[in-house]
């Protein structure tokens, strides 16, 4: 009779790099592999300042989420990875390891937080702010018409390419959204203009015009960065006055004017690229705010004399 191999535990820093591997493999993008090893990486660190084994337990998870401080949001995030870990850990090891337990672990509550839209009025003041010749000019133009009236994401925006813009038919292409699904997202005539003065721009600081990343950086011509894009954005915000300024304002704005117009939810979550009603959910209520705040000035309910 052949006796047993010893038991062996789970090195979880070594399985991390192969399921990052595997992840690249599944082509998911590099921001969230990234948020994914932050999180693991957390756990592991913690597990070393507390001097306890490196065992991914509902004991210890649990433990790892009551030592967390800072936004709760963080917290359901990190324990959303570790449980996504736990369930590829499982199938690598079906013989040693159960992930039921970390998979009933309950997420911490968040308290939802209010997201202001950006006004008409805001989104214009930024586009005036981009009145200028230069070639970062109309890209920011560009930019900001597109996300507007789009609504697409951060990432959706910058991997886009030249030919990915229809702006005759006025369609962009996003071709790998949010876990993997391509869509085909409407724009204004207006937008189609701005974004062909861009392209002409583009042409004439000698990129080609017909491929490659659409929005560039301003040296070199390489595809512009999330970096690159908060900053500059946020340079127009500033310019134009507008406060408390983040790119996923534009995305938030987007729904909440869409829903706000009369626009159905069936072709809102087509054009956001969603799945689910979570967030739906969330922009059809602050719409609904907005909507009674406008109301609440027409019926002119105040009960004291400005």
């Amino acid at each position: 009779m052949r006796a047993s191999l010893p038991f062996q535990p789970i090195d979880l820093r070594e399985e991390l790099n192969d399921w990052l591997i595997q992840l690249r493999g599944q082509r998911k993008s590099p921001r969230t592999m990234e948020g994914y090893s932050v999180a693991v990486r957390a756990f592991l660190r913690w597990c070393e300042a507390e001097d306890i084994p490196q065992e991914l337990t509902k004991e210890k998870v649990v433990a790892f989420m009551a030592a967390r401080t800072g936004q709760a949001s963080t917290a359901r995030l990190q324990l959303t990875v570790l449980k996504l870990f736990a369930k590829w850990l499982a199938g690598e090891y079906p013989e040693k390891f159960d992930a039921t337990p970390v998979l009933l672990i309950k997420h911490p509550k968040t308290d939802e937080r209010v997201v202001p839209d950006l006004s008409e009025d805001e989104v214009q003041r930024m586009i005036r702010a981009c009145s200028g010749s230069a070639l970062r000019d109309k890209r920011d133009r560009a930019l900001l018409a597109l996300f507007a009236e789009t609504g697409l994401r951060a990432a959706e925006m910058l991997s886009l390419d030249v030919g990915d813009i229809d702006v005759v038919n006025c369609i962009v292409h996003v071709h790998r959204g949010k876990g993997g699904k391509g869509r085909r997202v409407s724009f204004s005539p207006g937008c189609a203009a701005a974004l062909n003065t861009y392209r002409k721009a583009r042409r004439a600081a000698g990129l080609t015009s017909d491929d490659g990343p659409l929005f560039v950086s301003e040296r070199g011509g390489r595809r512009l960065s999330y970096t690159g894009l908060r900053g500059t954005l946020g340079e127009r915000a500033a310019d134009a006055g507008v406060v408390g300024f983040h790119v996923h304002r534009l995305r938030h704005s987007h729904a909440v004017r869409w829903i706000a117009a009369g626009g159905s939810e069936a072709s809102l979550m087509s054009r956001s690229g969603w799945s689910s009603r979570t967030q739906i959910d969330r922009y059809v209520r602050a719409a609904s705010e907005k909507l009674a705040a406008q109301e609440f000035e027409r019926l002119n309910l105040g009960v004291l004399e400005a």
